[in-house]
């Protein structure tokens, strides 16, 4: 049997109206749109104190490992790589605020993974994302998002600490916040052209210039990947295992809940693979890959793991089955051999990217009903005291508790369902024993 037709019989391309040549296609192009979590992850989770090389590898295998399987057990057209969002809230809170160790706060990052990937033995997954309001759930993303622009922010130096007004606006005419913006722009500029390779090649581009200003040295292309030992079967499971974490493993779970599941519906609907219900076919199958990996991920010390939305850059192109995400896969692998680059990159280069990654997510603020109090209040205190409490964990739950103080106070408690009541109880149950302790 020919390659091409052993590829038919494994991903039923003719079933699904492709061919091997769309899909090839298809999983490059998604590969250019997410390549840049793999320079951007080891920067952040680097602030924790992580070793940068070994997380850039680490990062590199469990895209593969995520997508390759997607492809191969679900056979949908996603790709998975370390989430954004939960990276920062480990690295910035958990690590730098809280004060873990990076081997503990990872730890938090794999009892929630084993949290998600319970919820979705136990088929309850889908039961939390249908009965939590889309008002938190929006407050949720777009807190995240304001969070990560924030760090994108601070890492370019456009904004810096300041005693007496928090913060303030920085050097504006250095080189890292004329090139962090620079980055921004040429990402904003390329993106709204429909470039699916933006986030590349603005770092690419900042890069460069950093390297010709004298910021950055060039220490080659290619590489045997580094050692990963000093990542890998460092994760503290067992002292992550502690009340005093109960806070931040269940906000780690609840993300990762919303963010995947999300996506995978996202993705699968603009590759017209969904009903009106929102279910797609091997949906089980799915949220165990996504689960497994990112399990995976936090044990392998690259965070948590999640379907990508640029996954629909390649859907847009015609990817429509698992054939597309084992080509992005398998080009994770070859980047492992690009570790100079990875060094390479300024934090500059890379807080364009983070900064835009906060303009995507807060844009879900529009479908709030800004009208109804009842749910604009709980959407705007879970975004606005994520980046001002600096911590998502908080910005969870007081959003949370907002949505059933404004339900119950306005007469319509009936509205509020079982699952909100029973995390916003959690959540007041480790404010008054927790946190006050």
């Amino acid at each position: 049997m020919s390659k091409q037709g052993l590829l038919q019989r494994i991903f039923r391309l003719q079933e699904h109206g492709t061919t091997v040549r769309t899909e090839v296609i298809a999983g490059i192009t998604t590969f250019l749109t997410m390549v840049y979590i793999v320079f951007v992850n080891p920067q952040i989770l680097g602030v924790a104190g992580m070793n940068t090389q070994a997380v850039f590898v680490t990062t590199c295998l469990i895209a593969a490992f995520g997508s390759i399987l997607m492809g191969l057990f679900a056979n949908l057209p996603v790709a998975l790589a370390p989430a954004m969002g939960l990276n920062a809230f480990f690295a910035f809170v958990v690590v730098g605020a809280m004060g873990y160790s990076w081997q503990v706060g990872m730890g938090a990052i794999f009892w929630g993974a084993v949290g998600l990937l319970i919820l979705t033995l136990l088929r309850v997954r889908y039961w939390m994302i249908a009965n939590i309001p889309l008002s938190l759930r929006v407050g949720i993303t777009a807190g995240i998002g304001l969070f990560i622009a924030m760090m994108g922010l601070k890492n370019a130096g456009i904004i810096v600490p300041n005693p007496d007004t928090l913060v303030a606006v920085g050097n504006l005419t250095s080189h890292s916040v004329l090139l962090g913006a620079l980055g921004f722009f040429i990402i904003a500029i390329l993106a709204s052209r429909n470039i699916h390779a933006a986030v590349l090649i603005s770092m690419v581009i900042t890069t460069a210039i950093g390297w010709m200003l004298g910021d950055v040295k060039f220490v080659g292309l290619f590489s045997a990947p580094p050692s990963i030992t000093s990542v890998v079967g460092q994760v503290d499971i067992k002292g992550a295992f502690n009340i005093g974490m109960a806070g931040v493993i269940f906000s780690f779970m609840l993300v990762n809940l919303f963010d995947s599941s999300g996506t995978l519906i996202g993705v699968t609907d603009k590759a017209g693979l969904t009903d009106e219900t929102g279910t797609f076919p091997r949906m089980q199958q799915a949220l165990y890959v996504d689960s497994i990996s990112s399990v995976s991920g936090a044990l392998a010390g690259t965070s948590s793991v999640t379907a990508y939305i640029e996954s629909t850059s390649g859907v847009a192109i015609g990817g429509r089955t698992g054939l597309m995400a084992v080509v992005t896969g398998l080009l994770f692998l070859l980047v492992t051999f690009l570790s100079p680059l990875a060094a390479m990159v300024p934090a500059y280069a890379a807080a364009g990217a983070l900064i835009y990654v906060g303009v995507l997510m807060t844009a879900s603020l529009s479908r709030v009903r800004w009208d109804d109090l009842t749910e604009a209040v709980p959407a705007f205190v879970t975004t606005a005291m994520m980046p001002f409490s600096f911590s998502i964990t908080e910005g969870i739950a007081l959003g949370f508790i907002a949505y059933c103080v404004m339900k119950v106070g306005t007469g319509r408690w009936r509205e509020i369902s079982p699952c909100v009541v029973i995390v916003a109880l959690l959540f007041v149950l480790k404010i008054v024993f927790i946190d006050t302790h």
